[in-house]
C-alpha cells in the first residue's frame, strides 16, 4: 500500500476483550493504513469510553442497554453515536464506513454479526470460533454470495497462510497443535479436584476465562477441528490435533508426498490479527521477533483422549453435522459458565455436554432460526442437567 492509498475502515467488534484490544493495539501501529470506524462490547463501559476517545470512532455499541446508556452520557458532546442492545453487533458489522470487521465477540452470540458482515461485502478477520462451530452451513452459503474471511485463531491464521499459493488437492492433513492448557501431562483420576482458579492457569497464552476453560478442558481444540473442516473443506479424519506445550509452531500443514509446512512464532495474538488485517500484505515491522536459538526445543505428544473427553465429543458432534455443533457449543457455554460460577466439578463440564448430546434430536441448520432454536434447547437442556450435578462440585 502506498501513502495515496485511502485507509481502510475497520469494525471492532468485541473491543474490550483480549482479542479486541491486541486488535486495537494493530491498528494504533498502523494508522496510515486502518482507520477505527466502529466498536462493540458488553459492559465495559470504562474501557470502551476510552478507546472511543482515543481512536474516535462514528459509532460505539454496547450489548447492555444499561451500560449503553452510561456510556451515551460519557460520550455527550463527541459527535459519537451509541448503540444499544445485541443489535448493535450486526449494526457495526454491517457499518457502510468499515472495509473490514474483526469479530472478536465470545460465544455464538458472534454468528449473526459474522452473517451480517459477510451479507455486506466485508472482509471478516474471525476470531470468533463458535459463528463457524453453531452456523458452519449458514456462514459458507453467506461468504459463496459475497465477502471475503481471513481466519484470526493462531491455529487457523497458520493453516491458511501454510496454504498460500498450494492445491489443496495436495493436502494430505491439517495438524492443528495445543498447548494442553495447565493440566497437560495429567490422567482424568487427577482432574476430578481442580479448581477454576487452577483450570485459569493457562501457561503460554493470555486470554478470557471462557476461552482459557475451554483451553483447559480441550474443547477450545475441538471446536477448532470443526472450524477447520468447514474452513478448509477437509473431511475430520483429516484433521489431527498434536500437544505441542510451547505454542510456538501453530498448526502445520502435511501433504500428501510426506512434507509438510508449519507456521512458527512466539505465542502473541497481535501476529495472526495482523495477518488477517492486512492480507495479502505483512506490515512491520513485528511486535517481537522469534529467536529461535533461545527457543531451546519444541516438542509434540499425543493427546490423553481418555482425560480430556471433551474433544472426542467435538469429532462426535461435528461427524453427525447438522445442528449437532451448535448443540454442543451451547452445551459447552453452559457448562463452562457453571464451572466458572462453582456450582460445578471440572469434569462435569463433559459430562453435561456428552449428556445435552445424547438427549439432542438431529436437525438440519436450513436457517438462523433453526440454529437459535436449538441453542435454547441445549442450554435448558445443559442447565437442567448442570442443576442435577452441582451438588457433587
Amino acid at each position: 500500500m502506498n501513502g495515496k492509498e485511502e485507509r481502510r475502515g475497520l469494525a471492532v467488534l468485541g473491543s474490550t476483550g483480549s482479542i479486541g484490544t491486541q486488535a486495537l493495539e494493530v491498528a494504533a501501529a498502523h494508522p496510515d493504513r486502518l482507520r477505527v470506524v466502529a466498536l462493540t462490547a458488553h459492559t465495559n463501559v470504562e474501557l470502551l469510553e476510552e478507546q472511543a476517545r482515543l481512536h474516535r470512532p462514528v459509532l460505539v455499541g454496547m450489548v447492555s442497554p444499561g451500560a449503553a446508556a452510561e456510556l451515551r452520557t460519557r460520550l455527550a458532546g463527541t459527535g459519537i453515536e451509541v448503540m444499544a442492545g445485541t443489535e448493535c453487533l450486526v449494526e457495526a458489522a454491517a457499518y457502510p464506513l468499515s472495509d473490514i470487521v474483526l469479530n472478536g465477540v465470545v460465544g455464538s452470540a458472534g454468528l449473526p454479526p459474522t452473517l451480517a458482515a459477510l451479507g455486506a461485502g466485508k472482509r471478516l478477520a474471525l476470531a470468533n470460533k463458535e459463528s463457524m462451530v453453531a452456523g458452519g452451513e449458514l456462514v459458507l452459503e453467506a461468504l459463496a454470495a459475497g465477502g471475503e474471511l481471513i481466519p484470526v485463531d493462531s491455529e487457523h491464521g497458520a493453516i491458511f497462510h501454510c496454504l498460500r499459493g498450494e492445491d489443496l488437492g495436495e493436502v494430505e492433513t491439517l495438524v492443528l497443535t495445543a498447548s494442553g492448557g495447565p493440566f497437560y501431562g495429567r490422567g482424568r483420576d487427577e482432574l476430578a479436584g481442580v479448581t477454576v482458579e487452577d483450570a485459569l492457569a493457562h501457561p503460554t497464552w493470555n486470554m478470557g476465562r471462557k476461552i482459557t476453560i475451554d483451553s483447559a478442558t480441550l474443547m477450545n481444540k475441538g471446536l477448532e477441528v470443526i472450524e477447520a473442516h468447514y474452513l478448509f473443506g477437509m473431511p475430520y479424519d483429516a484433521i489431527r490435533v498434536v500437544a505441542h506445550p510451547q505454542s510456538v509452531v501453530h498448526s502445520l500443514v502435511e501433504f500428501r508426498d510426506g512434507s509438510m509446512s508449519a507456521q512458527l512464532s512466539l505465542p502473541d495474538m497481535r501476529l495472526p490479527i495482523s495477518l488477517a488485517l492486512s492480507y495479502p500484505e505483512r506490515w512491520g515491522p513485528p511486535f517481537q521477533r522469534t529467536e529461535l536459538a533461545a527457543l531451546g526445543g519444541l516438542t509434540f505428544g499425543e493427546i490423553d483422549r481418555d482425560a480430556f473427553g471433551c474433544l472426542d465429543l467435538a469429532y462426535r458432534a461435528g461427524r453427525e453435522g447438522g445442528l449437532a455443533t451448535a448443540v454442543l457449543n451451547a452445551a459447552n457455554e453452559v457448562a463452562v459458565a457453571a464451572f466458572l460460577e462453582g456450582s460445578i466439578g471440572f469434569l462435569d463440564i463433559e459430562r453435561i455436554i456428552g449428556d445435552t448430546l445424547e438427549r439432542y434430536e438431529p436437525g438440519r441448520a436450513r436457517s438462523l432460526d433453526d440454529v437459535l432454536r436449538a441453542e435454547e434447547w441445549a442450554r435448558a437442556a445443559a442447565a437442567e442437567t448442570a442443576g442435577e450435578v452441582s451438588g457433587f462440585a
